[in-house]
Order: C-alpha cells, then structure tokens, then sequence
C-alpha cells in the first residue's frame, strides 16, 4: 500500500509513538492530520492538528463531525491512557476516562469515517492495542480491558466489512519506553525484567502491518507465543504470572506509604 497524497487521521499523534508515526507517513507523502488535545504541534507542512479532547463526548462529537466531512483514507487509533494500581483505588472519573479513550473515541470515530469509506469502496482502519489486551494484567484492569475491547473490536469490525472493500488492521505492541510508563511501571518493569521496545522500533511495526494491510499484528517475542498460549490454556497463565503479580503488589503498597 502506497501512503502518497494519502489523507491519514491519527489520534494521540502529538505522543512518543504518534509523533514519529507522523513524521514516517509525511516521508512517504501522506497528509497528516493530528488528533490530540495539545495547543499545537511542529511536525512539519504535511502533518496539521485538529485539537480536541477524546476524553469527553462534547471532544468526540467534534472529531467525527470534522472527520466525517473530509476524505480520510486511514484512520490511526492511537490515543491511550494507563493506569497501574489496585483496581478498588481507581476513581470512577478515571474509570470513565479510559474507557472514553482507550474504547469509546476509537469506536465512534470509526463509525463516523466508515460511510464515505463505504461510499469510495476503499478505506482502511488502524487500531493499536496491546499485548495486554491479549494477556490481562492484575493492576491494569481498565487498561487491559479496554485493550481487549478494542481487539475485538477490530475483529467483529473486519468481518462486518469484509467485502467493503475497508480494511482493518489490529497491532498489539509489547510494553514501550514512551511517557505512559510513570515511575511504578519502571519499577516493575525492572523488577520483572519486563521488554520494552523502542518507538522508533514499534513505529517501524506499525508501518509495515498497516502497507502490508495485516489483519493483526502483535510486536515481541515471547509475549507473541505467550498470546497464543494464554487463549487455550489461560490458567497455566495464571500461575505463570503471579510472581510478577506479587511484585506489583510489593511495588504499589511501597508507593502508598512513601
């Protein structure tokens, strides 16, 4: 696939991974627009912001409202937020707020894009997950679940327009050294020896499933093997992750009583 005078929507792509994503489809001569709530962006004359907030409806409606009146050809669902901790201690206006952007702003952006897809017969939607959407993690309860939202997603979406001509392409990258790691997530990630790839290196993956039109595509070995193990045999999973779980746990009381 050729992303030449292409027009590609991202959300998040004033971020770590969106921001170089950004950059790699201008090289490769495509429209940018940029989805995020920053008050501007300097990423060059092919790449321009449409600033909204995906964290309130009032943000959403504006988007598929200005989406939905231009032709976008790609459509980039990027934009996501974390959170580590006990699930019990997570306040229902940070609950709400992650599945708004993490699920909500994906799906009803999608929607708003789909008609004049339909309309040309071409189009194409990119929903970046995660390995944790495959894999659900004890302290990332609405981060993992809304991961696995957006997985299946992605999935009822691709056979729902399969002969659309739309396609759909779901990428679940392993943990990444951007912003969204505080400062507990890098003492786990030490403590469990957790791999961390690159942007540079996730956005190399993102380029390639979405030009060779993948249907999924996970990033990291093992955890691509430990996907697959964890959908037939999740119990054996079970067991295998409540050392890491332990440690989590030991992480977030030290924080509590620092």
């Amino acid at each position: 696939m050729s992303f030449n005078n292409k027009h590609i929507a991202i959300t998040g792509g004033a971020g770590g991974i969106g921001s170089l994503l950004c950059q790699a489809f201008a090289e490769q001569g495509a429209r940018v627009t940029v989805i995020d709530r920053v008050e501007n962006i300097n990423l060059g004359e092919r790449v321009s912001l449409l600033q909204a907030d995906l964290s309130s409806m009032d943000g959403i409606q504006k988007v598929c409202k200005a989406l939905a009146d231009q032709q976008v050809d790609v459509l980039v669902n990027l934009a996501g937020l974390q959170y580590f901790g006990l699930f019990e201690n997570q306040s229902p206006e940070q609950v709400l707020l992650h599945y708004m952007v993490n699920l909500l702003a994906p799906v009803m952006l999608t929607q708003a894009v789909l008609p004049a897809m339909k309309a040309r017969g071409n189009g194409h939607i990119v929903n970046i997950g995660s390995t944790f959407g495959s894999i659900n993690f004890a302290h990332f309860v609405t981060y993992s679940s809304s991961k696995a939202g957006m997985k299946g997603f992605s999935e009822a979406l691709r056979r729902e327009v399969a002969n659309e001509g739309i396609q759909v392409t779901y990428v679940a990258p392993r943990a990444v050294k951007t912003a969204l790691n505080d400062e507990k997530v890098m003492q786990l990630a030490r403590a469990t020896n957790m791999n961390m790839d690159s942007p540079e290196y996730v956005v190399g993956r993102i380029m390639q499933a979405i030009s060779a039109q993948k249907k999924e595509a996970y990033i990291g070995f093992p955890e691509c093997l430990f996907v697959r193990i964890n959908a037939l045999l999740p119990r054996i999973v079970d067991k295998a992750l409540a050392a890491d779980d332990r440690k989590a746990r030991t992480i977030l009381n030290q924080a509590e009583t620092a």
